[in-house]
């Protein structure tokens, strides 16, 4: 037995030593080739470990893009050299070698254009970092249907792509470069989202405007900065077109554009505003009797149906708040619509403290939702309690003069907020608006005196701009402030 063993593999070694050819000076076997199989098996296995270690554990504390780039390169650099060291070690001659590769060159590089064509492009793609990882992208290219991913790992040959299908896809680093690509994370995560709302003709544009804006106001997802707008872009086919702008993170886009759809279809709902559908004008001839005085009319074999929407009780709009200030009384709609378009919503918990008696005041407040105590501070007295419609420091906003009171929430409140940045931006850009808050400054002119002089004991007045006519006094101090 131990006989037969012994011939099996003195017959196994003859053959693993058998020559199979020459490459050069080198005579290659069964043997060699087995043996540098196994290391490039280990160099490769070892060369995932050593990228894997490198950007979990030694390279944790940079940032993803340079631990991917620096994770990628020292890798290749590592296994390139592991490669060299094993073919040697084989006993391959390195010198023979390249004799019979550039020998081979020219077919291998015909053979291998688009492999080269993917390593050059991942090396632009390391280095350029124009896309990195966790970036948003979108390949515009019909035979990526479109594809939106999220960048998990860029590497020489490919880049991997988690899909918001949570699915990766594997494309080839010269598909990227040779293709137009959206990035929706280079400079920033925040881009803007477009929400297409169609209203039917019979609606105020004034009150769509404020309603979308207070949609876009309540989502938490919307950046305030920049703020939303609602453009009216059209009068379309089946109703007037607008579009709401806001600005949210990329991240949680979607999320936040279904939260507006609902918002935006229940608040246009509370206000009886229809979202305009395409309409078609039906005309019968020779109405048949029988069919005379019914709901239900038979046509096409299709039921038309009369319905009649119950008359339902609008809550107070902010435009119809905004009118009740007597220094905007007199502005048309479309001014007003601009006092809508500066202001911001602000929510602040019962126990909040708005502003203290003796700040300087620069905002106007309307309440839309909870309860506002009014207190004098030094006094420690309950002046009063303001109710959602309500509206205050509108004097503070256009005189710029110190709080005479204490505002604290009493309750969770909404509230609608003009401040003095903003206000003074709408005045400069459209002088009108000035000339009618100037003209409503003659109708308050007792108000005026007292704050007058409470300006004039805290030495608050400056000489360019006082006058014995506190009206007079009003409008120098407003244009001052204003830079009208």
């Amino acid at each position: 037995m131990t006989a037969v063993l012994s011939d099996f593999f003195q017959q196994l070694s003859q053959l693993f030593d058998t020559k199979l050819f020459e490459l050069g000076s080198t005579t290659i076997t069964l043997k060699l080739l087995v043996s540098l199989s196994i290391w490039l098996t280990l160099i490769f296995f070892t060369i995932g470990l050593v990228k894997r270690f490198l950007k979990r554990s030694l390279l944790s504390g940079i940032d993803p893009n340079n631990r991917e780039a620096i994770a990628t390169f020292v890798s290749y650099g590592l296994g390139t050299m592991a490669i060299v060291i094993a073919i040697q070690y084989t006993g391959i001659n390195l010198r023979s070698l390249g004799i019979v590769l550039g020998g081979l060159g020219v077919g291998i590089g015909f053979g291998l254009q688009h492999i080269a064509d993917d390593f050059i492009s991942g090396l632009i793609l390391l280095f350029e970092r124009t896309l990195k990882v966790n970036d948003l992208i979108e390949i515009d290219d019909h035979r990526f249907q479109g594809l939106v991913g999220r960048i998990t790992e860029v590497n020489l040959r490919s880049t991997i792509i988690r899909t918001l299908d949570d699915g990766d896809v594997v494309i080839p680093n010269s598909q990227i470069i040779n293709h137009r690509v959206l990035n929706w994370s280079h400079r920033t995560s925040i881009a803007r989202l477009k929400i297409p709302v169609v209203v039917s003709y019979d609606s105020d544009p004034i009150l769509v405007t404020e309603i979308l804006l207070k949609s876009a106001h309540t989502e938490s997802a919307v950046c305030s900065k920049p703020m939303p707008k609602a453009m009216f872009l059209a009068f379309g086919e089946d109703g007037l077109e607008f579009e709401l702008w806001v600005w949210v993170d990329v991240n949680h886009r979607f999320e936040a554009q279904s939260s507006l759809h609902f918002t935006i279809e229940y608040n246009l709902r509370q206000h009886n505003i229809d979202i305009a559908f395409p309409q078609r004008d039906v005309w019968i001839r020779n109405f048949p009797p029988q069919y005379e005085g019914t709901r239900h009319i038979p046509m096409f074999n299709r039921q038309v149906s009369f319905q009649h929407r119950p008359v339902e009780t609008s809550p107070p709009t902010l435009k119809h708040m905004l009118r009740q200030v007597s220094y905007f009384a007199n502005f048309s709609d479309l001014e007003i619509r601009q006092l809508i378009e500066i202001g911001h919503r602000q929510r602040s918990k019962a126990g909040t403290i708005l502003f203290h008696e003796g700040e300087q005041g620069n905002s106007f407040y309307i309440l839309l939702e909870g309860e506002i105590e009014i207190l004098a501070e030094k006094l420690n007295r309950h002046l009063a309690t303001l109710q959602p419609g309500q509206f205050f420091g509108e004097v503070a906003l256009l005189l710029g003069v110190p709080r005479t009171a204490m505002a604290r929430t009493s309750q969770d409140a909404l509230l609608f907020v003009i401040n003095q940045p903003s206000f003074s931006d709408l005045l400069r850009r459209y002088p009108d608006l000035s000339t009618q808050v100037l003209q409503a400054m003659a109708q308050h002119r007792d108000e005026l005196a007292e704050r007058q002089r409470e300006m004039r004991a805290l030495n608050l007045v400056d000489a360019s701009e006082d006058d014995a006519n506190p009206v007079l006094w009003a409008r120098n101090r407003i244009k001052r402030m204003f830079d009208l």
